[in-house]
């Protein structure tokens, strides 16, 4: 059998995970000394995540550079997708102690500026692509931020460099408090059905829900939070 190149290897590994979809949204991949280089349109975050996921545990894969978007649910420009994603964090009462900025263009644009600010979140957008940036109090702010961003309809992908300060360290009940969370907040579910665990960053949904676009909205909702790495869906769907 020749001997497969790491393109080869880590369009084979995308392959044949269904989930990712590269037959229908084809991923462009280069190579060079260690590094891969991902670009293309997945059909979602799920998608993404695993392709990025697959790409990484590839050998001879030191370093993947993401350049893959999420086809979006609605097309908009990048000045509508970030007066949404100022709306949602400025709506959200665990941030509403947080400094709020929107950067348009060059210029760096204060949104709110409270007395005695617990943190700041700097937003901007460029090709549907919501990149936030400062500083929040807690993981759980990081993580709740980059929901609020991913749920804007015509973001393609978020960037969340927040830093946590003071620094906390991370842990299985952390992420699974923040995926709680995260479907609390989702007014088109009903958290109470749905259960939630967590082990080596591979969340696990269980419960029910009275329909298959429920059970979808629920999954996206935890692959929405940052430092999931997979996501399990063993939610039924009855009435």
């Amino acid at each position: 059998m020749p001997h497969r190149t790491p393109v080869e290897t880590v369009r084979a590994a995308l392959a044949a995970d269904a989930r990712i979809g590269l037959a229908r949204h084809p991923v462009a991949l280069a190579f060079e000394a260690g590094v891969l280089t991902m670009e293309g349109e997945l059909e979602g975050v799920a998608a993404k995540k695993l392709a990025l996921e697959r790409a990484a545990a590839s050998p001879g894969v030191r370093f993947v550079v993401d350049r893959l978007r999420v086809a979006p649910a609605r097309h908009m420009g990048d000045a509508e997708i970030r007066d949404h994603v100022r709306d949602a964090l400025l709506g959200e009462p665990a941030l509403e102690a947080c400094a709020l900025r929107v950067r348009v263009g060059q210029a760096v644009r204060a949104v709110r500026e409270p007395d005695r600010a617990a943190g700041s979140l700097t937003v901007s957008v460029r090709d549907g692509v919501v990149t936030l940036d400062g500083e929040v109090p807690s993981l759980a702010h990081k993580r709740l931020a980059g929901v609020l961003a991913w749920w804007v309809p015509g973001t393609r992908d978020v960037v969340n460099g927040l830093e946590v300060a003071p620094p906390e360290l991370d842990s299985d009940g952390e992420i699974t408090d923040a995926v709680r969370m995260a479907l609390e907040k989702d007014p088109f579910l009903d958290a109470h059905r749905i259960q939630v665990g967590t082990r080596g960053a591979v969340v696990t949904l269980t419960g029910a829900v009275p329909s298959e676009p429920q059970r979808e909205m629920a999954e996206d909702d935890a692959w929405f939070v940052f430092g999931v790495d997979e996501v399990v869906n063993r939610i039924a769907v009855s009435a």
